[in-house]
Order: C-alpha cells, then structure tokens, then sequence
C-alpha cells in the first residue's frame, strides 16, 4: 500500500516504519502498537481545563486548542498514535444543517431530516471552505508529532442516524422505518454522506494525517441483511474512494460482531473490535490481510489495575497470534477513567513479550 500519491514531505514518508503503521498493514513489530479511542484526553485534568464548558464544535474550530488536546494524551501515555481532537458531526455543522453537540446529550439536530427537501439542506462538503479550521489543525500537529496522525469521519448510517433521529436514539426507530419506508430517499442521503466522509477524510490525508478510521459507532443496530443491503454499498465507495491515498484505513463499530466480515469487506485495512467478541473468533470472521485493533471495555479501566492487567494480557495473546494487531479499549475512554490506569496500561502493552515470535521483527 505505497503512498504514493502524496506529496514527499507528507508525514507518512517518515513515519513508515513506525509501530501503528506497520501494524496496521500486518507488517511485524517488535512491540504491540497502542492507543485510545477519541476522545483519549477527555479523562486528563488538563484535558478539562483546556476543554471548559461550552461546545465541543467551539473548541473544535480553534485550531491551537483542538491541536494542543490532540497532543494531551500523547505526552501523558506515549501512545503510538494520536486521534484527531474533532467530531463525526463537524461536516454536517460546518455545511449548516443545523446540529450541534449538546454537553451531557450529544448531537441534536434542531429540525431533522425527514423528507426529500430536507435533503437540499445537507450540501456537499467543500472542506477549504467549509472547515478550513480543521485542516488547520492537522497542519499544526503533523509539524509537531513524532506519532502517526489519525484523521476520521463518521460513517454513513452513523451520520444519517443523528440527522434522521434528531438526537442520540436507542433503537433508532425513525432511521429503520426511513430506511425501508422510503428507500430511495435512504440511499441518497447516505451517497451524500459516504461523498462528505470522503470529502473530509481526504481533505485530513493531504493536509498531514497518515491513517483515517471510519466511525460506524451505531451500525452494530442493524441486522446483516439490513447492513448489506442499506449500509455497506456506501461504506465500500468511503474506502474505495480513499484506497489511492495510500494510508491505512480503519473502520470501526460498536456491537459489530455478527458484522465483523461484512466491516472487512467493504475494503478496511483495520477493523475495530469491540469487548463482546473475542479477538481470536474476529480474526477468524475477517479473514486474513486484515489487522484487527481493540478490544479492552472501557469500564473496566474502572475497575482497578489488577482487573485491567489480567483483561490485557489475555487480549494481548490472543492479538499477537499473528502480526497485524493494535491494542485499544472496545470505545472510547470514559470521562471518569484514572489517568494512572491508562498510564500503567500502555507501558504495560509496550513490554508485553508475545508467545508467538511472529509479531517480532
């Protein structure tokens, strides 16, 4: 997978041979590659403080603050790489359809997409203009980090969940009965969607990223038939459509089991697992070529380092069986997670001796 198409100055020239790239296209490592699902540093104190009280989207559109809680948790872990400071809603605010993030709700879209005029209200991304503060950041943090740089976007469905529902949902009643009720207007919603997720990603790529990870967050709500069907045509033109740029691309979903070979398929690199399912039956159901990253449930950094150290090790055998293993939690870090938990818990992956030599150099 050469880069390329990207520019000799890109970062991922020099970063090539790092942990979490060479991972991410089963190449061996001589140590496991770790980090944390966004939002890593929400759990720092200095994460907090930085971060306030207002909107994510604000701190999001001021290049030094999302720049600077982009690098928080890798100076406090020594991660092997950063995640983006951003959100999945950002395209879709930025073009003003009206959504923002809600502290203590998540993203509400003041009035939904519910019909075919609603549609003319979702534009196609142009990042330049639209989120020019964005590029901004990934500039200032690929001069700066000596880690790979994950940009990202979120999924189709995911994205079509928050702007059909209107508001974070359970069961997703409203986006299942759009879906089959009205599949016309489905399908092109989410060929506008897959376009802008492409749209962003790529804008990330050019501008320092070396690596992007499609969030399906809520996909694991759907059954296979429903998947195949409504989802993973426009996921499959995501990666399709990013597949010249060279980098690793990842895709991830919560309670994506029964999902896990479909994920692969639609043309990801790395596929997120999460805690529900072991990693040894993932790796089985993606098939080979495809690294697998994940999968700590997050509450159990809650829980005291012995509970975390002895769920790690046993993810850490089964993920090093054969190269092509990332060690993260199964979602993101929860806000209450002891920062001395995750510090333990990197240095603990990072000396962590695989039976197997085959994850070795």
């Amino acid at each position: 997978m050469p880069a390329g198409s990207l520019p000799a100055d890109h970062p991922i020239h020099r970063l090539g041979d790092s942990l979490y790239l060479r991972a991410a296209r089963c190449q061996p490592t001589g140590r496991v590659p770790v980090w944390f699902q966004r939002q890593a540093g929400r759990s720092l104190p200095e994460y907090r403080a930085l971060r306030g009280d207002g909107s994510i989207l604000d701190a999001i559109a001021d290049p030094a603050t999302a720049a600077e809680i982009t690098m928080q948790p890798v100076r406090r872990y020594g991660v092997d790489a950063a995640v983006l400071f951003s959100d999945i809603v950002v395209p879709a605010a930025a073009v003003d359809f009206g959504i923002d993030v809600v502290p203590g709700v998540g993203p509400v879209a003041a009035e939904p997409l519910r019909s075919r005029a609603d549609l003319d209200r979702l534009p196609m991304l142009d990042a330049d203009a639209h989120t020019p503060y964005v590029l901004e950041t990934v500039r200032l943090l690929a001069a700066e980090l000596d880690v790979p740089l994950i940009g990202f976007a979120g999924a189709p469905f995911t994205v079509a969940s928050y702007l059909v529902e209107g508001r974070p949902a359970r069961q997703h009643q409203i986006t299942k009965a759009l879906m089959h009720t009205d599949p016309a207007l489905w399908h092109d919603l989410m060929e506008r969607l897959a376009a802008i997720a492409v749209a962003s990603m790529r804008s990330q790529v050019l501008a320092g990223a070396s690596a992007v990870q499609l969030f399906d967050s809520w996909a694991g709500t759907l059954s296979p038939a429903d998947y195949a069907a409504y989802v993973a045509p426009h996921s499959k033109r995501v990666f399709d459509e990013l597949a010249d740029l060279g980098v690793p691309r990842a895709h991830f979903g919560v309670g994506t089991g029964e999902l896990l070979d479909q994920m692969a398929q639609v043309g990801a690199d790395v596929v997120g697992v999460d805690w529900r399912i072991p990693l040894s039956a993932a790796r089985r159901r993606v098939g080979p070529g495809v690294a697998l990253q994940g999968n700590l449930d997050p509450v159990l950094c809650l829980a005291g380092w012995p509970a975390v150290r002895a769920a790690a090790d046993r993810i850490l055998a089964e993920g090093t069986r054969q190269p092509g293993y990332i060690f993260n939690l199964g979602h993101g870090v929860l806000p209450e997670t002891d920062p001395s938990v995750l510090e333990r818990l990197t240095d603990h992956v990072h000396e962590y001796q695989p039976a197997n030599a085959s994850q070795h150099e």
